[in-house]
């Protein structure tokens, strides 16, 4: 059975928009929880895969319908993997306000007079066509790069503006979308995730 309609278990709207346009070449359409009334999963876990695994399986049995979950993040080499799977409310952890800015604050703060800058965004998909399916498809991708103090550019959302890519002489936050999904984290395990979808003639 193909999949025509899957709740997108995230309350992100930069993830939203991001993933509304990487399915939408499939005919795959992607609800929003928020637009069924569904709240976000609690997301205890220690890792990536089992926090989407978690989300997508609260958005489906909630909703009766297919979900997909996103977990991602940045994870820096001097932090030890930090914030990892914290990402999104790392500032709130320590006190702090739930938004990007405050998150790259505690990050430059954190790495003040560090040598070493490299990080790794993650991302890791997780499709359930059911709440109790026992094969979630999980899909990962992972975008090398480097932890910048000063911001640059106005686009993409979270760390971007601090996610240097040596190899580009740029940050994410200075791409264009197009060129994002082409190279990220997010694309990457998008673009796995649809292979195993038309291996098993889903889409």
């Amino acid at each position: 059975m193909k999949l025509s309609k899957v709740v997108l278990a995230s309350g992100n709207l930069g993830k939203l928009r991001e993933l509304g346009e990487l399915f939408a070449p499939l005919g795959v359409e992607l609800l929003p929880q928020s637009s069924l009334g569904i709240g976000e999963a609690e997301e205890p876990h220690p890792s990536f895969v089992e926090n989407a695994i978690a989300k997508a399986r609260h958005a489906s049995r909630a909703s009766g319908l297919p979900a997909l979950a996103d977990d991602s993040g940045i994870a820096v080499d001097a932090l030890g993997g930090a914030p990892g799977v914290h990402s999104a409310r790392w500032a709130q952890l320590a006190g702090g306000e739930k938004s990007d800015a405050a998150n790259n604050a505690r990050l430059v703060a954190a790495l003040a007079g560090a040598a070493q800058r490299t990080a790794r965004y993650v991302c890791v998909l997780a499709l359930l066509r059911s709440a109790d399916d026992p094969q979630p498809l999980i899909a990962e991708g992972v975008w090398c790069g480097e932890v910048i103090d000063q911001p640059r550019g106005s686009g993409g959302f979270g760390y971007d503006p601090h996610f240097w890519l040596p190899e580009l002489g740029c940050t994410v936050a200075e791409l264009g979308a197009e060129r994002k999904h082409a190279l990220g984290h997010r694309g990457q395990a998008t673009r796995a995730l649809v292979e195993r979808l038309a291996a098993l003639r889903l889409v």
